[in-house]
């Protein structure tokens, strides 16, 4: 959201509150109009969209700066007059120059992004985003089978491998190409340049896009970037009202009614808009010169533990409810102090020759350092706290680990009290609806009133009564992980590829 409203900024000079308040107007409209089915609809085309501007932009930019070995040389050169200057003079601005690790994955414990984090650090964020993630975990709950889940995985990998070539190189061009704004390193010379004093690498992009591309395609990429923005943000929009109202709304009203449900999915968007808004000025403050760092700094913060959870929880028939329990409580504490720190002790800006004055958890403990310290204290608390309690009886881990994925489940399970008992409320509560709407003494009004009701509830007018022996075959479909022979070798060959590419990429640029 934060980064559509800067580019919007850039191309219509508009206030950032107002880029904000457009972006998640149109957004939260289309996301509370049209549910799960619109978001995966629109994600669909802007992924095209956003492919085609992304690899025009890439082509353009390579023949403005000469070439990918040109690219290379000139971008460790690509440093402000001022910073190379005063560095030449007094030895200042360090940070104005390109590091030499800048095309190399694999870099020192003391670079920016030290090997050991990359490595460690990175992987329970991974983890979380691919495999627990809400946003990804309901897209592949809405798979036909576990064919289609896989390929939806293994397409979406294929996809990741772009980044590299659609994002980050484009970003080295525009510093190469604008060095005395990108690559601004004093905070009157960026605030000058892009009004921002910790620096102007957010906007590289988007200027980019602005300066290099005629008007036809600069309002592709506009949408384009527009719509893989949106479809971030209708993702976890989508996401969050969905956990909001199935694990916590239907926890304190057992017995609510569908179209209760819904109303309250919509309204939970609506009141996700307002927290976005407010979180700004935070953002703001925090996130300083480079986006792309805030980011996976407060994912080292908050997501090992839903890593470890997760993990441990699949492949460890041993863990207890209250192990996993505490290991989240103790996570999230540890790692929102840690994030309250950084919040409030911000890093001098570049060239400013400010003293470091933050505490050393923050300048001797990098964040991806501290990711690994998070997931381990978090593994501690639940191993511990799990082997103290009682473990869950054979019959309650059918299904729900990996050792037991095979395992049927009894019939019984599927026609429990409480299900039968919400089938009867849903039930008696359409045939009312729909008496009443078939009622004469209805008014056009009314009646209107309670279509648009309906519509903004995302559910029909009238449903059918589901029997036992339906629900039964229903739920043993969509539980099902039996696959065709044929297309699981065909999705087993292509996870193979996908796995040899990323480890020649790694390889060489590492």
């Amino acid at each position: 959201m934060y980064a559509g409203a800067l580019f919007i900024q850039r191309i219509l000079d508009w206030n950032l509150y107002l880029s904000v308040v457009l972006i998640l107007a149109v957004t939260a409209l289309y996301t509370v109009a049209g549910g799960l089915t619109a978001v995966i609809y629109t994600d669909t085309l802007q992924t095209v969209v956003l492919l085609i501007g992304s690899f025009v932009l890439v082509v353009i930019g390579l023949v403005e700066v000469g070439s990918y070995e040109q690219l290379k040389k000139k971008y460790m050169s690509s440093y402000s007059n001022e910073t190379w200057n005063d560095y030449r003079l007094y030895g200042n601005h360090t940070c104005g120059l390109p590091r030499e690790d800048s095309f190399h994955i694999w870099r020192g414990v003391n670079s920016d992004l030290p090997w050991p984090g990359t490595v460690f650090g990175l992987l329970p964020i991974a983890i979380w985003v691919w495999c627990t993630d809400q946003v990804m975990v309901q897209r592949t709950l809405s798979a036909k089978n576990l064919s289609h889940a896989k390929g939806g995985s293994l397409l979406a990998a294929y996809l990741k491998l772009l980044p590299f070539l659609l994002f980050i190189l484009p970003g080295m061009m525009s510093r190469v190409l604008y060095p005395e704004e990108v690559a601004c390193a004093s905070p009157e010379s960026c605030e000058k340049a892009c009004k921002n004093p910790a620096g102007c690498t957010n906007v590289a992009y988007p200027w980019l896009v602005l300066r290099i591309l005629p008007p036809g395609l600069r309002g592709l990429m506009l949408a384009a970037l527009l719509a893989a923005l949106m479809s971030s943000l209708t993702s976890i929009f989508n996401s969050a009202s969905s956990m909001f109202t199935l694990d916590i709304w239907q926890t304190i009203r057992r017995q609510a009614k569908e179209r209760e449900l819904m109303l309250v999915g919509r309204t939970c968007v609506l009141a996700l808009v307002g927290v976005s808004i407010l979180w700004i000025p935070i953002l703001q403050s925090a996130g300083g010169g480079t986006l792309w760092n805030y980011m996976q700094a407060v994912s080292s913060y908050i997501a090992p533990p839903w890593c470890v959870c997760f993990v441990l929880g699949v492949f460890w028939t041993r863990t207890t409810e209250q192990g996993a329990f505490w290991g989240l409580i103790t996570g999230f504490v540890v790692g929102i102090i840690r994030m309250g720190i950084d919040f409030a002790y911000q890093a001098p800006l570049c060239g400013s020759g400010e003293p470091d004055t933050r505490p050393a958890v923050l300048t001797k403990v990098h964040f991806l350092h501290f990711s690994i310290i998070l997931s381990a204290i978090s593994s501690a608390v639940t191993v511990a706290v799990s082997l103290l309690t009682k473990p869950q009886p054979p019959e309650k881990l059918r299904r729900v680990t990996w050792w037991t994925r095979n395992e049927e489940l009894p019939a019984e399970e599927f026609d429990d009290e409480e299900n039968e008992k919400k089938d009867e409320i849903i039930i008696t509560h359409e045939l009312e609806m729909e008496e009443n709407t078939n009622e004469e003494s209805v008014s056009k009004v009314k009646r209107c009133l309670l279509y648009f009701y309906h519509w903004i509830c995302g559910a029909p007018a009238t449903t059918k009564a589901i029997s036992k022996a339906d629900r039964a075959e229903h739920i043993k479909m969509l539980t099902s992980i039996e696959e065709n022979p044929f297309w699981a070798k065909i999705l087993n060959i292509n996870c193979m590829i996908v796995l040899l590419v990323c480890t020649f990429l790694l390889g060489y640029f590492g």
